[in-house]
């Protein structure tokens, strides 16, 4: 069956198309525009028309390429902004619009449970229990399990929130920095009383954040997805890299080979968050994954 996965974050949409048989998945397509849609949603509690504009404009090229690769199912998730934004029926009827079907506006939960199965899938149960965290835009799911999900909670410290609340400027200073602690901090030791982090065996990393982190850490000259997939990053790695980052101006980072354009203001703010868990859990390394929230949406459409 072929089955399209579509996950609106705070700061990307991201296209997966995928056939899968049984066990068998064979990736078609994948794609990710950075359309900033939670744009001013910390602040303003609204989706800022622009962003809006954007978001749809990319979903419109979207739908062109589910009719062109002959898409039998389709599932649109929406995450973090979109629970946080009073306006967000506008952008909901925009999808529908476009795509014929409602986006679904997924809690929290759903949102760590899908990331687990896509972390997960390949990996080996030596491995086990896998704690995965997902630092998205605007929120990060602590997700706990073997097989499946015993404990997850998420939190509000997602890496364009942090740029927005805290780091406003490139290299940020340090009483900027010490504020972005103080609240990644508190958010974690929240997540950490619901789920138990000594628990796991392994800290599996997913998302933007996790994988630029990892491409830094591994000084690739450019982004290589395959390089970075089920790289084992140290936590010193970590802490560089984000301090790396917090270092330097705009235009250094932009400059950098594997560095998306639409990272570049937000990396900092990741960055930190990553290092602060990393710190927190006790975790002497991660498992960068390229596998995420997107493949757990598609594998829930081959069991529908």
């Amino acid at each position: 069956m072929r089955v399209a996965a579509i996950d609106c974050g705070t700061n990307s949409l991201r296209l997966l198309i995928a056939d899968i048989d049984g066990q068998n998945f064979r990736e078609i397509y994948r794609d990710m525009r950075v359309v900033r849609l939670g744009q001013g949603v910390d602040k303003n509690k609204a989706f800022a028309p622009e962003a809006i504009e954007r978001t749809l404009l990319a979903t419109a090229d979207y739908a062109d390429v589910l009719r062109a690769k002959g898409v039998e199912r389709v599932r649109f998730c929406a995450t973090s902004a979109t629970r946080d934004a009073t306006n967000r029926d506008l952008f909901i009827n925009g999808v529908k619009d476009i795509l014929g079907i409602l986006p679904d506006v997924i809690p929290g939960s759903e949102e760590a449970a899908l990331s687990f199965t896509g972390a997960t899938k390949e990996l080996g149960q030596e491995l086990a229990p896998f704690l995965v965290v997902d630092i998205g835009g605007g929120s990060t799911e602590f997700v706990l399990g073997s097989t499946q999900v015993v404990a997850a909670r998420s939190v509000n410290i997602g890496c364009v929130r942090m740029s927005e609340r805290h780091l406003t400027s490139q290299p940020p200073t340090a009483a900027q920095l010490a504020g972005a602690v103080l609240d990644i901090d508190a958010a974690i030791a929240d997540a950490g009383s619901h789920v138990d982090f000594k628990s796991a065996e392994s800290l599996i990393a997913v998302a933007g954040t996790a994988t630029t982190v990892a491409a830094a850490a591994l000084g690739l000259t450019e982004y290589d997805r395959y390089a970075i997939h089920l790289s084992r990053i140290s936590a010193k790695k970590v802490h560089e890299v984000a301090e790396m980052f917090a270092a330097m101006n705009r235009e250094e980072i932009a400059a950098l080979g594997y560095m998306h354009p639409g990272r570049v203001d937000v990396i900092t703010s990741g960055s930190l968050v990553l290092s602060r868990v990393m710190e927190l859990t006790g975790a002497k390394e991660f498992i960068a994954s390229e596998s995420d929230i997107l493949d757990g949406i598609a594998w829930g459409l081959a069991t529908l």
